[in-house]
């Protein structure tokens, strides 16, 4: 490889192993669950925008340069149910800033879900488009060479696909997705830089549990996997009539965290979360804590028909 090129290699190897996964990491996951399955788009019967942001081991400052150094994440969210043949729709933009890398991805899911007399059985399919950029101005080579740090910023774009299927009943419910199944690949134009997307599976469920009359207490498990790592999330959230919801998690070899949340409005249709995520495994290389706020409203749209009573993994419309 190229000496001028190794610092660029690098920069790739660290942007993969720090995370162990290709994809943004959310901690409030199952309130984002269309960004990992496809089949979740219009699952719940309701229509709503989300948006959520993520900084990632807070006051982080890289070896190269100690200006955004920390991980941040932002994602937006519109979902709604659609009447006849395709039962659901969801688009969704993410952004994933990485030191000196920045992915963009735009996603379009698309679901069809089958009444069963035990639950709802649904399928999804999601083309998107990811970009991928690199800004070269930032570059702190230890042995510059020329045409290293004068390429400005660089991006390319890719098309991409995944699918899934979810499953929902009156107490259970869970599913399976599969990401970068077009496995999209990013060189700039040289072979020494070639960064590839691997597909992915992820799996997420979980059970719900009446406590009592007003509370519901839902423990679950959440999966990831690239076939040669694996990493997941397992942890309970307790939810009180349906107006504040609180819970615990551990991510393997990672992070403790704690998730809170409220919802405002007569109608509970605005909803605010926060996690904090404390790092109790390889502190050395990060920093202590992560924070993630999402906010969720509820519109008043509804599809033309009949409507329908869906029961979800938490609330019920």
């Amino acid at each position: 490889m190229p000496a001028k090129y190794r610092i660029v290699f690098l920069l790739f190897m660290i942007s993969s192993s720090a995370f162990s996964q290709q994809d943004a990491l959310f901690s409030q996951y199952m309130f984002n669950q269309v960004f990992y399955n496809p089949a979740w788009a219009g699952l719940d019967g309701t229509t709503y925008v989300s948006a959520a942001h993520r900084t990632q081991w807070a006051g982080y400052s890289s070896s190269f340069d100690g200006d955004d150094g920390a991980p941040s994440t932002q994602l937006f969210s519109f979902v709604a149910p659609l009447p006849k043949g395709l039962s659901g729709a969801g688009l969704t933009i993410v952004r994933d800033q990485l030191g000196l890398t920045t992915n963009l991805e735009i996603q379009l899911a698309l679901a069809y879900q089958k009444q069963l007399s035990f639950g709802t059985l649904s399928f999804g399919v999601r083309p998107s488009l990811f970009s991928h950029s690199i800004n070269f101005d930032r570059f702190r080579a230890v042995d510059p060479e020329p045409g290293l740090t004068d390429r400005g910023k660089e991006s390319q774009m890719r098309p991409d696909l995944a699918a899934g299927v979810y499953f929902t009943g009156s107490k259970f419910f869970g599913g399976v997705g599969f990401n970068h199944i077009l496995r999209p690949s990013f060189d700039f134009s040289d072979s020494d830089l070639e960064n590839k997307l691997e597909p992915s599976l992820n799996f997420y469920g979980g059970y719900n549990y009446q406590v009592a009359a007003n509370i519901l207490l839902t423990p679950s498990v959440f999966v990831r996997s690239e076939f040669n790592t694996l990493s997941f999330d397992i942890g309970a959230l307790a939810t009180y009539k349906e107006i504040m919801w609180g819970g615990i998690s551990y991510r393997l070899e990672e992070a403790i965290v704690l998730i809170l949340g409220y919802s405002f409005l007569k109608d509970k249709s605005l909803r605010l979360g926060y996690s904090f995520d404390l790092v109790v495994q390889s502190q050395d290389a990060k920093q202590p804590t992560s924070h993630e706020i999402t906010l969720r409203k509820t519109l008043s749209f509804t599809p033309p028909g009949p409507r329908k009573i869906v029961r979800t993994p938490r609330f019920r419309f």
